[in-house]
């Protein structure tokens, strides 16, 4: 079994006004990801807000965390970033601090080539000298890896798994095969997209990079572990009660729509980092509602 398997868990990360990590509120939320028994937390990737984080405040958040849960779960941190040289800076920054694994999106502001992603990958990896997941995620970076790529990637010492995005087709078990196809023996493929959660982990996916597991960790593991078992109808079950919450993600984000959870569940008060502004309160008593359905009496 690699780092990059199971349910990875994706936290907020609490903060004031000026981005300041609040560390009491991010121990608390990942003590109750480690004790709902989730296979890893996800630091600082896109529910962390890393890209609106300092080098200072990020490091602080994976100290607090290795401080709060090291040792106890498995923790894999976010090192995305503009140029190369941050990236490497953030990769020594967290392997320091004592993270478990490392995850990279490949960030720009002018579109990269794919050899560009290339070696920045691969310095990255080399810098951080930690497990690796390439983090696919077209919607926020607007960069989309081929299969090949991914291939070459995982070529690289230390590439050890890739975070996909929903198929467009749905067709999980054919987009793996052909993945698999093009990567090393024991690379680890997993998905995001929170609502096709259900259909990868039947479809055999290894991991599944969970946002709503951040805050709903208990929840998320009872969809995974039905999986796991190859129990269709308590799957089913579960994912028609988590289909309100879907539908507010879809509508307006999971983003916003976690800290909207976090207050709603009394765990922390915080608002998402400007410009991103809060859930508009009306659509709060459909927050409450979706939670209603969907934890675990």
């Amino acid at each position: 079994m690699t780092l990059f398997t199971g349910l990875a868990a994706f936290p907020i990360t609490p903060t004031d006004a000026s981005g300041h990590v609040d560390t009491a509120a991010l121990a608390r939320l990942l003590e109750r990801i480690r004790l709902a028994g989730a296979d890893s937390i996800g630091l600082l990737g896109s529910t962390g807000g890393y890209a609106f984080l300092s080098r200072d405040e990020r490091r602080c958040a994976v100290e607090a965390a290795m401080a709060c849960v090291g040792g106890r779960i498995p923790v894999i941190v976010g090192v995305g970033a503009l140029r190369t040289d941050d990236a490497q800076a953030l990769a020594r920054d967290a392997r320091a601090a004592g993270a478990d694994g490392l995850l990279l999106a490949p960030m720009s502001y002018t579109p990269l080539l794919d050899e560009e992603v290339y070696q920045h990958f691969a310095a990255v990896a080399d810098a951080g000298d930690l497990p690796l997941s390439i983090y696919n995620n077209p919607g926020t970076t607007r960069f989309t890896f081929s299969n090949a790529l991914i291939g070459r990637l995982s070529k690289v010492a230390k590439v050890a798994a890739v975070k996909m995005p929903l198929p467009p087709d749905g067709d999980f078990k054919g987009e793996m095969a052909r993945l698999r196809t093009e990567t090393a023996p024991g690379f680890s493929i997993g998905y995001s997209g929170d609502w096709g959660a259900a259909a990868a982990l039947l479809s055999g996916c290894d991991a599944w990079y969970s946002v709503v597991a951040g805050l709903l960790p208990a929840e998320a593991m009872a969809l995974t572990r039905a999986a796991r078992a190859g129990d269709l109808s308590e799957v089913e079950r579960l994912d028609r009660a988590f289909q309100p919450l879907w539908s507010l993600f879809k509508a307006f984000g999971s983003f916003r729509v976690m800290y909207a959870i976090a207050e709603a569940l009394g765990l922390c008060r915080a608002e998402p980092p400007r410009p991103i502004l809060p859930l508009p309160s009306t659509e709060i008593p459909r927050v409450r509602s979706a939670l209603d359905r969907v934890l675990l009496k």
